[in-house]
């Protein structure tokens, strides 16, 4: 019941947000820039298909690299760590970002947008492609091993992003990806499965472990709350010094 509770506030903060606002503003920014000759793909000719792929693998790798830096600069993962504190996984987690971090990631997605010159239709897609891949990655479902292991070779698996949600750094630190698990293989940050097996390993981070603190206000005001020196990247980096 706590958790129902807690967690209404977050899905209508979130859908109101991001799954209603960024999309019209995204695609609607999209239909500006081709009027007005902005970007990359307005100013140069190339096949429609190849515009609206192209752009889909870019808006992607832009997501990647941007939940990399949230873990890596410490005022930014205050504001992620809210994400991370949950203490199941299922879809409702899918759901858990700081209404900060919604703003700051719509922002960096609309300067991507005017500096590429999108198709409108690709801004669609991807946003339709990345919120449904994000409720499935984040369910609590478990495919049959060998479904999985051909999966993922094409879409982030819940299996593979569950490891993302470890408590351990180095577990954490791994499976950025959201939507194509490709950026986490080319770029080391890949992990098959956790150390301790899904059914072993403990979900969220240390800081944050009480059911008070995954109340609605506790979470809202989480970044200004404890030490930011426990963000993964940071600690890794700590350890093999």
């Amino acid at each position: 019941m706590i958790r129902w509770t807690n967690n209404l506030g977050l899905v209508v903060i979130d859908t109101i947000v991001l799954r209603l606002s960024f999309p019209i503003l995204a695609v609607g920014l999209a239909v500006i820039a081709q009027d007005r000759g902005w970007g990359l793909f307005n100013i140069i000719e190339a096949p429609g298909w190849v515009a609206v792929l192209v752009s889909i693998v870019v808006l992607d790798l832009v997501i990647y690299l941007q939940h990399v830096m949230f873990h890596a600069v410490p005022a930014l993962w205050r504001l992620h760590r809210m994400h991370h504190a949950d203490l199941e996984f299922d879809v409702t987690t899918g759901l858990r970002f700081h209404p900060v971090e919604i703003l700051l990631s719509m922002g960096i997605k609309l300067a991507v947008v005017m500096a590429l010159g999108p198709p409108a239709v690709a801004v669609l897609i991807f946003e339709v492609l990345l919120n449904a891949t994000a409720m499935f990655n984040h369910s609590n479902v478990r495919l049959p091993t060998f479904v999985d292991r051909v999966l993922r070779l094409i879409v982030v698996t819940p299996d593979m992003h569950r490891v993302h949600h470890s408590i351990r750094p180095e577990e954490t630190n791994s499976n950025f990806g959201f939507n194509l698990p490709w950026w986490d293989r080319l770029l080391g940050t890949y992990k098959a499965q956790p150390k301790a097996g899904h059914e072993g390993m403990s979900i969220g981070i240390e800081q944050f472990r009480t059911p008070r603190d995954l109340w609605l206000d506790r979470m809202l005001v989480q970044p200004a709350k404890g030490p930011a020196s426990g963000y993964p990247i940071n600690r890794e980096t700590q350890n093999k010094s």
